[in-house]
């Protein structure tokens, strides 16, 4: 992990970027396109979004206006969707596809997932993806706030094993059994807010190793996240706030850091259960 080029290897063996720019909550309108084109043009090349977010079409023109204004091309960036609860059953879940791939003016898309589990469904939206994934469409497939007894779940009836989990990891959800049964099974996961909603940004133990690190607290929890292997996508639309966000691959935290951030574990999400939410 170098800078913000620096790829992970998922199992299929596609590469991934360690870290991206997650877009949850940002409307469509000029200050999404401008954050997408802000980090791309700051080095960052995973963009994550998903059907529910509502900004499909606003990713797409930060992204086309970025490879117009750059000279990227279009292989160079990893693009995220998701599909939603209510599509997924087989063929609604390749209609959102089509959708979101629309909105998004792309070809094909680097990684779709599953949003959450859900119910039973979510059996016949993982066939949709091996198919969507068969024919090239996607170049890696996942899923979202799994937990272990999902993955043994869906473990039984896919042919192909999801290559990421997207999931809440923060240092006060540190999700070691989560953790564990990943790593054992070759799948990735990748952390959605990290910063648990900017609760953590003024913890006195985080601040104490910014402060030995001469960096931001924000800056220590994505690194962290990152040298426990777990690829992360921190929100932001302030171009600063970016760019600070990705400014993590000059230092790196001892083993004693790790392990006092590791003891912060409460067990505690911002987000919903993925045990009983379901839309």
């Amino acid at each position: 992990m170098e800078n913000l080029q620096s790829k992970l290897i998922l199992s299929n063996g596609v590469k991934m970027p360690w870290l991206g720019l997650g877009v949850f909550k940002v409307e469509e309108g000029p200050e999404l396109v401008q954050a997408v084109k802000a980090a791309i043009k700051n080095g960052y090349r995973l963009i994550d979004t998903a059907a529910i977010y509502g900004n499909e079409a606003g990713v797409g023109q930060g992204i086309q206006e970025s490879i117009r204004e750059t000279g990227l091309k279009r292989e160079d960036l990893f693009i995220t969707s998701k599909v939603w609860n209510d599509g997924l059953n087989y063929e609604d879940t390749i209609k959102a596809f089509r959708v979101s791939l629309e909105k998004l003016g792309l070809d094909y898309l680097d990684l779709y997932l599953i949003h959450w589990p859900g119910v039973e469904q979510y059996k016949e939206a993982w066939k949709a993806l091996e198919d969507l994934y068969k024919q090239g469409l996607i170049r890696a497939i996942g899923v979202s706030n799994f937990q272990v007894h999902h993955l043994e779940d869906l473990a039984k009836i896919s042919e192909i094993k999801p290559m990421l989990n997207q999931v809440e990891h923060h240092p006060k959800l540190t999700q070691q059994d989560l953790r564990k049964y990943a790593k054992e099974n070759g799948i990735q996961l990748q952390a959605w807010s990290p910063l648990m909603q900017g609760q953590l940004l003024d913890h006195s133990l985080l601040e104490e190793i910014a402060e030995k690190h001469g960096k931001a607290v924000a800056q220590v929890i994505i690194r962290w996240n990152l040298q426990s292997g777990i690829a992360t996508i921190p929100k932001s639309t302030k171009e600063h706030r970016i760019v600070a966000n990705g400014d993590v691959f000059d230092f790196q935290l001892s083993a004693e850091d790790m392990e006092a951030i590791d003891a912060l574990n409460e067990n505690l999400r911002v987000g919903p259960d993925p045990d009983t939410f379901n839309f």
